[in-house]
């Protein structure tokens, strides 16, 4: 792949995920609504529904009084920050930061799911997704850096 296809792999998921933060920041916080799609009464485990409304109201969705998607969208922008930076400069030092900041990122991870899974019993599909890109974007600063490294 070329240093155009990286790049764009590169800051796809995060900029999916900056949509998915900013449209629950924006319905939610801003206009006081739920996004769609956030309710299916039916249970996706035996215990556990979609259910946004009951995540978004959550004291486990903030930290302090920030929003948790607030904080999400100024992640995945310094991931898509970083990415360009490092195709700018070249650095090795960006690099390293960038894979620091996503492990950070995966690190937070099993907070969230413990919170939604185990305490609320509730997902919200929003929220769902910044962890998949996540997970996705850490996979692929992994592949990335063990591709660099074979270039060297």
């Amino acid at each position: 792949m070329g240093r155009t296809g990286w790049f764009v792999l590169l800051t796809a998921f995060s900029i999916g995920g900056l949509i998915s933060s900013a449209l629950v920041l924006y319905l939610w916080y801003v206009l006081g609504t739920a996004p769609p799609g956030c309710y299916l009464p039916n249970r996706i485990l035996p215990s556990v529904t979609i259910d946004c409304v009951k995540v978004l109201a959550s004291p486990y969705s903030r930290v302090g009084p920030i929003p948790l998607d607030g904080l999400a969208a100024v992640w995945f922008a310094a991931n898509i920050g970083m990415v360009t930076a490092y195709f700018y400069a070249h650095r090795r030092s960006v690099l390293k930061a960038l894979l620091y900041w996503r492990l950070m990122g995966l690190a937070i991870l099993p907070y969230l799911l413990y919170a939604e899974f185990a305490v609320l019993k509730a997902l919200c599909i929003y929220c769902t997704m910044m962890h998949i890109f996540i997970i996705i974007d850490f996979i692929i600063i992994s592949l990335f850096i063990k591709r660099a490294e074979f270039v060297k």
